[in-house]
This record gives C-alpha cells, structure tokens and sequence, in this order.
C-alpha cells in the first residue's frame, strides 16, 4: 500500500469497534511513527470518525503517538 496525499498514509479497514472506540487498519509503512506495514488495532480520536468508516473500506488516515496510545487523528475514505 502507498502513502497517500498530504503526508496521510493509505490503509484497509478490518474492523470498526465503536463500543470500544478503536479501529483496525492493514496499512503501509507509517514514515511518521517509523513503523513498517502491517494490521493494528489503533485508538479513535473521536467517535465521529469511526461511523464513516466500515471493514473494506480503503482510507487515508494519520495516526498519531498520543499520551503513549497510538490513534488515528484524521481519518477519510479513500472512496
């Protein structure tokens, strides 16, 4: 998977648990955090952001390093 626009990396969604506010993405390497590719479990900044998306969906996200728990801050389909 490429890194998107706008210093966004590009991702599949697996799973959407919105009871528990998380989110799993398949993505690329995250220049940002220096990660390679694989499938995480990240936290949710917000609620919203989570019934946008649904598992299948290609997005564009930037996860964050906040407070020690990794979360997705900006999250977009790629639709």
């Amino acid at each position: 998977m490429a890194a998107a626009t706008d210093g966004m990396s590009e991702g599949m969604v697996k799973k959407v648990d919105a009871a528990k506010g998380k989110i799993t993405i398949k993505h690329g390497p995250l220049k940002n955090l220096g990660m390679p590719g694989m499938t995480m479990v990240f936290k949710a900044a917000s609620m919203d952001m989570l019934k946008k998306v649904k598992p299948g969906d290609t997005v564009h996200f930037v996860a964050e390093d906040v407070g020690g728990t990794l979360t997705v801050t900006q999250l977009e389909s790629a639709q």
